[in-house]
């Protein structure tokens, strides 16, 4: 009855248009105060000063920073220029060089929309130019994007991390192969639906070409080391590296590429405020709403009742959770699903994946890395699908031109995804192999 009711309350908010932190805040206090939980009314800005008082979570506001500060500091362009020379002999090469620069960027700036932001940018206007549809231009530039909270570092997998009180740092490795695997798939794709519109070139390179555009990115391709291998090498902490993530694309962008002026900083960070303040806020409220579920003992509730449903067929349970996670990626954003669903899987994690014991870490991390996809997913697929809206202002194209055209590569992220959750090693195989928990 408590679940129908906060849950009820929720969605009912929602379908009226109430922001998201609002919604969250305003059916907890209303579904305490119509079960007669009154005194339970402080505990919300107990925990939402408490849940935002996490030295974790600091990272969200600098990646948030760091990124933008990258997509417009010149970093996206060189990256875009050097994989340009790797692969223009490649069909559909601009796709993929799209495909390949996104990965790039999503592992130094943890966010989906400033990916397809800062690539999609550069690559749309050239797709156009080569005879790509704007449409298809767009659905690739979309597609794309979904890379960049797939591989690390990422934003919701700092959330999930502190929400499922798991190691970022496990987090982030575990999300290294999963996003390697899914760019290598949407090249694949773009080479069978692009070549029509960019044939393979035949004519060389000159000599020198490659080395130069490497020397000339190699500030931007030093960025995921040095930010990946300090948090490996134990220099500093996941959150450290988000600070050191944004001084070092300060320094590139001001002083080195010198493609952003001092005058510009004013905006960059008033933007990032804007954004960290929103997902913040979000974070905030979502804290008093997961504890009120767990005061009722709600999770646990609803995670036996699905375990119970399908006990004997963990495939169907798994595929039943992907189609939840999958349709919550439809109507709300990335932060609040992860911090809504996650009490919720949690305790599914060991039924899920048995094959690691109730003991180990890797259920809760494989279960993170399932969702985090999800969501990322959930960027592409209507209503809320903020990487189409991205993508459709850049392509000048509607969003339904590009939701017909992003079809066949939401059909192989899916495809890839339940390959994941089947076969979890792919998942746990990083982590176990360099021994970090």
């Amino acid at each position: 009855m408590i679940a129908i009711l906060l849950f009820g309350i929720l969605f009912l908010l929602l379908f009226l248009g109430v922001p998201i932190a609002v919604s969250l805040g305003v059916s907890t206090a209303a579904a305490m105060v119509i079960t007669g939980n009154i005194n339970l009314l402080p505990a919300i800005t107990q925990r939402m000063f408490t849940q935002t008082d996490n030295f974790t979570l600091m990272a969200v506001p600098f990646f948030i920073l760091a990124g933008n500060i990258m997509e417009k500091g010149g970093i996206s362009k060189r990256l875009i220029d050097f994989i340009a020379t790797l692969v223009r002999r490649q069909p559909g090469k601009l796709a993929s060089i799209a495909v390949v620069a996104s990965a790039f960027f999503g592992a130094i700036s943890g966010s989906n929309p400033a990916t397809v932001a800062a690539i999609g940018g550069i690559t749309v206007p050239r797709m156009k130019e080569k005879g790509y549809p704007s449409e298809a231009a767009g659905a690739v530039a979309a597609s794309a994007g979904t890379l960049g909270v797939v591989i690390p570092p990422s934003i919701p997998m700092v959330t999930y991390a502190v929400t499922a009180s798991v190691s970022v740092g496990t987090m982030f490795l575990a999300g290294i192969f999963p996003g390697i695997l899914l760019a290598v798939v949407l090249v694949i794709t773009n080479t069978i639906l692009c070549k029509k519109y960019d044939p393979a070139e035949k004519s060389k390179l000159p000599k020198g070409a490659i080395g130069k555009a490497f020397i000339n990115a190699i500030w931007a391709i030093l960025m995921p080391v040095i930010i990946l291998g300090g948090i490996y090498g134990g220099i500093f902490t996941p959150t450290e590296s988000a600070a050191v993530a944004t001084v070092y694309s300060l320094i590139i962008s001001l002083f080195v590429y010198k493609d952003c002026s001092f005058k510009d900083l004013y905006g960059i960070f008033r933007d990032s405020a804007v954004s960290s303040a929103v997902v913040m806020f979000v974070i905030g409220l979502s804290a008093p709403f997961a504890w009120f579920m767990t005061h009722e003992n709600l999770p646990a509730m609803i995670a036996n009742a699905i375990i119970g449903a399908f006990s004997g067929n963990r495939i169907i349970l798994l595929l039943i959770v992907n189609l939840i996670l999958l349709f919550l990626g439809m109507f709300l954003e990335t932060q609040s699903i992860i911090l809504l669903i996650t009490p919720i899987l949690a305790p599914m994690a060991t039924t899920l994946f048995p094959q690691y014991g109730a003991e180990s870490v890797f259920p809760l991390v494989v279960m993170g890395i399932i969702i985090v996809i999800n969501t990322s997913i959930g960027m592409i697929t209507p209503p809320m699908a903020v990487n189409l809206f991205v993508a459709s202002g850049i392509s000048k194209s509607s969003i339904g031109a590009i939701c017909k055209r992003i079809i066949p590569y939401l059909i192989v992220e899916v495809l890839v995804l339940l390959v994941m959750g089947f076969i979890p090693q792919i998942i746990s195989w990083l982590p176990t192999l360099t021994g970090v928990v």
